[in-house]
């Protein structure tokens, strides 16, 4: 056989080599009955709206070092201290080393979940649909005070001495949002104003993105902003630590409460690795622990939550804005 019959039969044996992983892949893909939001290498057999874990176990994961964060709603270096004493124990429970990973942004969290480098986290509120159905992130938990999920309010605020009074002042003053992800930081309050004052932003009012809710609230304490969008557990907190006084800022509006930040696992954890983790966040004692010290006057445990039901009025809000779960 001369040179150029081996060359193109070498092309064919590539070319159908290629077919044949395109249809492996299209094949596997197939292969699943429902995916719901969530992206296309997720799957949702059992319609809960999350990601099943992989059918081969050959694709579970189970880390030396598990990697912990937390949503990126103020510095995160005052979080990392909060959860030294829960690291400590979560690694006593699951004999792993865990390390916490200090998220600059939301989309920074996705992304390590997505790529597998991060494996336990919380996500805020607006985040937790993104997470689930583009990074096969799994919410089972969230904080509770006495047994009861705690919830938060979204606040629009102003200075102090501002004349605005209600939301309807704000025509052609601008807002500080968070994050294009944030539901207290721009989803909630942007479908709130539309449907309950007829105002929609960059047309009856404008816009800025702080990037976080700290950024936010201090810039409407020091008067850099007019008014902001946020998450009064935030601003509760703020004020507990005294980084500002509840006296420099007022508040227009509240909305309805919401569920906070859910903690949940990627998707592809070992099913005996993701029982350690629930047993971590359940047994938690908070007694005089780091973590009591930063959200003890809002909760004192942890209880379990359901993605499909608890997030419902998110995803509701995501509806109105006509937010997609576009994963890129």
């Amino acid at each position: 056989m001369n040179r150029r019959s081996l060359a193109g039969r070498s092309r064919l044996l590539a070319t159908a080599a290629g077919m044949l992983l395109a249809a492996g892949q299209a094949s596997a893909q197939d292969a699943c009955p429902h995916r719901g939001t969530l992206d296309a290498q997720y799957c949702d057999r059992d319609y809960d709206l999350v990601a099943d874990l992989p059918a081969d176990e050959k694709d579970w994961a189970d880390p030396d070092t598990l990697i912990f964060s937390y949503t990126p709603v103020e510095d995160p270096a005052v979080y990392a201290k909060a959860w030294d004493d829960f690291i400590k124990h979560m690694e006593k429970v699951t004999g792993k080393k865990v390390v916490f990973f200090p998220v600059q942004s939301n989309a920074a969290q996705y992304e390590a979940l997505r790529s597998g480098r991060l494996h336990v986290a919380g996500i805020n509120t607006g985040g937790n649909p993104v997470a689930v159905s583009c990074s096969g992130f799994v919410p089972f938990a969230s904080m509770s005070k006495a047994g009861k999920v705690v919830g938060y309010e979204m606040e629009i605020i102003v200075p102090a001495d501002s004349p605005a009074q209600t939301p309807s002042d704000l025509k052609g003053k601008t807002l500080a949002f968070t994050s294009p992800t944030s539901n207290s930081g721009f989803k909630a309050p942007s479908a709130l104003l539309k449907t309950e004052f007829g105002m929609e932003a960059d047309k009856d009012f404008k816009t800025t993105f702080s990037g976080k809710h700290d950024n936010s609230i201090l810039g409407v304490a020091n008067k850099d902003y007019e008014a902001a969008a946020v998450a009064n557990s935030v601003l509760n907190r703020m004020v507990d630590r005294e980084v500002i006084k509840r006296e420099q800022v007022r508040t227009i509006y509240r909305s309805q409460t919401f569920p906070t930040t859910g903690y949940g696992h990627a998707h592809n954890l070992h099913p005996a690795l993701v029982a350690k983790i629930k047993q971590a966040f359940f047994g938690f004692d908070w007694t005089g622990t780091t973590l009591a010290s930063e959200f003890g006057k809002q909760a004192d445990g942890f209880v379990s939550i359901v993605h499909k039901f608890d997030w419902d009025v998110i995803r509701k809000i995501d509806t109105a804005n006509g937010v997609k779960y576009e994963c890129k």
